[in-house]
């Protein structure tokens, strides 16, 4: 297990940002709250990560602001084959249409990818990134962690998707969680009273969550399922929360043997996938106390994560091996049904539509169309708040995956 801490570009960034004068404020001290190890200003920079005028470089450098936990790589690389190709179609969006050269910088794009019929037709980086550069996925994560359900599914880790999850997590009897079963879980549908706002200014659960496990470290993401109430009967309602996906990242630490979110994610995905370069996870408390950000926090190169596509392009397999089962591919991409958005367990998916994608903060996606066997990977630095966006690259991805590269 390797530990990185910040070393490149963080001194330059302490020496010209004052504490607090980017992001959100500091909370005011909580005198019956542990005291945090995290020196003020790195706590200060985690607060302004997602601010537009830092997170083209942020994104791309968590290693520095966060302790992380390694995801290593081992074995033969999966060689993607390549047919490079000038994106030689236009999309339209509200009524006018540009080119995907105009869409690279409208829709604040770091990095781009483009796989047809398993080749890559197109790899594009910016702001100072490459092929060796690990981007955050935000909550692309979360696809990861059904596709590691999945495995421990597959290995009778979990005897089924409709198991209580206090069968597993007895931790959470007592709570919101009682009652609630495994596939609810990655529905989103769990019922519990998690609203994922981040008002900082007026902080809810999630918000304090955010400051307490990920900027403070002070606690763990995951323990807040402990106590969490219920607000809607299981099942009913969907509603996204960042926290039931970190409470399946707790059950795969738990059924993995004694193991790690980290090194059951290398073991039964990163390896026998052929990733090429290791990917890591941010951490929410130093070694030894510390847990993997399961619903966010996962980070590769554009490669890698576009591996990630293919193999759920190819029915769960990849560089020869059989990963996940076609059946799960297929279920956990199956929308689930209203109320609620196309969702299916932990990946989104488009109306009208075989594709799915996964999708992250501020502008990050692996998506997947079976029937034009397309793949496209785009890691961004959406401004917060941002909207507007998301509806252009939506339009980008329907044009592209229709092209055909002659």
């Amino acid at each position: 297990m390797k530990q990185t801490r910040m070393r490149k570009f963080l001194p330059v960034l302490l020496a010209l940002i004052p504490v607090g004068v980017l992001g959100y404020p500091a909370p005011k001290p909580d005198p019956t709250a542990p005291k945090s190890d995290v020196p003020e200003h790195v706590q200060s920079l985690r607060r302004a990560m997602m601010d537009a005028d830092l997170n083209s470089l942020t994104f791309h450098n968590m290693d520095e602001l966060f302790t992380t936990r390694t995801v290593a790589r081992s074995g033969p690389v999966w060689a993607i084959p390549r047919a490079d190709h000038e994106l030689d179609f236009k999309y339209e969006h509200k009524g006018s249409t540009y080119s995907p050269q105009q869409f690279l910088d409208r829709t604040f794009t770091n990095a781009l990818l483009i796989a047809k019929d398993g080749r890559i037709v197109a790899e594009i980086y910016r702001n100072n990134t490459n092929e060796k550069t690990r981007f955050i996925g935000w909550s692309m994560t979360k696809s990861i962690t059904s596709i590691l359900i999945g495995c421990a599914l597959q290995e009778g880790r979990i005897k089924s998707l409709d198991d209580a999850i206090t069968s597993y997590l007895p931790d959470l009897k007592g709570g919101g969680y009682e009652g609630v079963t495994i596939r609810q879980i990655l529905q989103m549908r769990s019922g519990v009273d998690y609203e994922e706002r981040y008002d900082f200014a007026n902080p809810g659960t999630a918000a304090r969550n955010h400051e307490l496990a990920l900027v403070q470290n002070i606690v763990r993401f995951a323990d807040a399922a402990r106590t969490i109430k219920r607000i809607h009967p299981p099942g009913q309602v969907w509603q996204y929360k960042t926290l039931d996906t970190a409470v399946l990242g707790w059950l795969i630490e738990r059924v993995s043997g004694g193991s790690t979110v980290a090194a059951y994610t290398a073991q039964r995905l990163w390896e026998p996938l052929g990733a090429e370069s290791d990917g890591f996870y941010i951490m929410d408390g130093p070694p030894g106390v510390g847990r993997e950000f399961s619903g966010a926090g996962f980070n590769a190169t554009l490669r890698d994560f576009a591996r990630i596509g293919l193999m759920m392009l190819s029915e769960g397999k990849a560089n020869g091996h059989q990963i996940v089962s076609p059946e799960w591919v297929r279920e956990s991409t199956r929308p689930t049904g209203g109320p609620g958005p196309g969702y299916a367990y932990q990946w989104w998916t488009v109306a009208d539509s075989r594709a799915f994608e996964a999708r992250g903060l501020q502008g990050q996606f692996i998506y997947i169309d079976p029937t034009t066997r397309t793949v496209i990977v785009k890691l961004s630095y959406f401004p917060p708040e941002d909207v507007t966006s998301r509806e252009e690259v939506a339009a980008f991805f329907a044009a592209a995956s229709a092209w055909q590269p002659r």
